[in-house]
């Protein structure tokens, strides 16, 4: 397959930035298979603008290495098509601490740039480093490399600090042309993952496909030979109602419409973002085993995407023949581009059914901002996996929200006493990780 041909269906998006973070952007992009990156190296700051406008038309999105850089382009050129950066936030200071510590540069104070004086003194507690005094840069947000550094060099040669952290890399390098031991604040990660994150949700590619119109078709395979099984008609009738009712069911959980063709077979619409979202990225289809774990029966199912909804219902009757091709009990998908997707994974049904009958603890979630919406969710996780504790970025994703959005949830449920933080993971690399406890979904329902 040509790089060409790896392209179609792709989002192009431009990565503008030092060699050191746009390697780093694209080792985490490749997460990220929406994307087709078109990266660009650049020595200083005042570069970005040119190489902004030279690959503007070529690409849907921009996303520069530094706030700086981003606001040059911004400033200097009118440009069309969405903007970001990647923030350096303290996320990238536990890094530089350990490094200063494990060098023996932490024996007096740091002097800090770019983050704020909370974050900093966040860090620190957070790291147990109680005996380091702090200095943070208080002036303009976009200053020069040469003032930045003539502040971290004031406080060292003071004697007040003896490490500098700046979030410039041209301050980094002029620190290090004086002598002052520093270190350059890269951003992390999940910096660039929540980045890469705003950047795709605000590409008109994925607004437009996010709405697109998706066909389902699902057939009960051989439901003449299991109706022959049934004692009598009254059975046969039963078992076409229980399965119209799961089929129902799950339509209803992608927020679809519904209609029953006749016989054994359903046709569906729902819109391609839900259904993505749904399926854990075109992954597992529940249904199918659902049906064959309760009532003995498996189901074909065919997803077609299209530009236009005869375009879409057409690929959904080619994926439906694949998966009857593949001997029924299987999901394909046929894209708008023809290329096929699947078998999608049969997984597991919900084991338990869940009855949320205590309406007070209801009102209390709805007004700690738990909708409907999300308590389902949890809920559901927790029938199918006895799931009762997340991370920040497992619970952003479970929602279809920002990381910043589910820190703001958690804080009003646990002001709540819905969520207690129940412990730390540690990571090889970065800030330990909190883990949040749901304690309300470890109460009889």
């Amino acid at each position: 397959m040509t790089d060409r041909n790896k392209l179609v269906g792709q989002i192009r998006i431009g990565i503008i930035g030092p060699q050191t973070i746009v390697d780093k952007i694209m080792r985490v992009i490749e997460t990220f298979p929406s994307f087709a990156p078109v990266p660009l190296i650049i020595q200083h700051e005042d570069e970005a603008p040119a190489l902004a406008e030279r690959i503007s038309g070529e690409v849907e999105v921009l996303i520069l290495s530094d706030p700086l850089s981003h606001r040059k382009v911004k400033e200097q050129m009118t440009i069309t098509i969405p903007v970001h950066h990647v923030p350096v936030t303290d996320a990238g200071l536990y890094k530089a601490l350990f490094y200063a510590r494990h060098t023996g540069k932490l024996n007096r104070g740091i002097s800090v740039d770019t983050l704020t004086e909370a974050m900093v003194r966040r860090t620190l507690k957070d790291m147990d480093i109680t005996d380091v005094e702090s200095v943070i840069y208080d002036g303009p947000a976009y200053t020069s490399k040469n003032k930045l550094a003539d502040f971290h060099e004031g406080n060292y040669n003071s004697g007040n600090c003896s490490i500098a952290f700046t979030g410039m890399e041209a301050a980094a390098h002029e620190l290090s042309r004086r002598g002052i031991p520093n270190v350059w604040l890269l951003p992390s990660d999940q910096d660039i993952i929540v980045s890469l994150e705003r950047a795709l949700l605000s590409t008109a590619s994925r607004r437009s496909k996010e709405g697109q119109i998706v066909v389902g078709m699902i057939n009960v395979d051989d439901f003449g030979t299991q109706a022959l099984k049934r004692n009598n008609e009254h059975e046969v009738q039963k078992l076409k109602l229980d399965i119209h009712r799961m089929v129902l069911d799950y339509v209803e959980s992608l927020d679809g419409y519904l209609t029953h063709m006749g016989g054994d077979e359903y046709l569906f619409f729902t819109t391609r973002g839900i259904f993505e979202r749904e399926t854990g990225g075109y992954k597992t289809i529940p249904l199918a085993k659902d049906v064959n774990k309760s009532h003995g029966i498996s189901l074909s199912i065919g997803m077609g995407f299209g530009r236009t909804a005869s375009a879409a219902g057409t690929n959904a009757r080619i994926a439906m023949r694949k998966a009857k091709e593949a001997g029924g009990n299987a999901c394909f998908i046929v894209r708008e581009d023809g290329t096929l997707i699947g078998p999608l994974e049969m997984a597991d049904p919900v084991q338990d059914v869940l009855s949320f009958t205590d309406a007070a603890l209801i009102k209390r979630a709805e007004d700690a901002g738990m909708t409907s919406a999300y308590l389902s969710k949890l809920l559901h996780q927790r029938a199918r996996f006895g799931k009762y504790e997340y991370k920040v970025h497992e619970l952003a994703n479970l929602l279809d929200i920002t990381v910043r959005s589910a820190h703001r949830l958690l804080l009003l449920w646990i002001d709540n006493d819905l969520v207690e933080i129940s412990g730390l993971e540690k990571v090889p690399r970065g800030r330990p990780r909190q883990i949040f406890l749901f304690t309300f979904l470890q109460k009889d329902l």
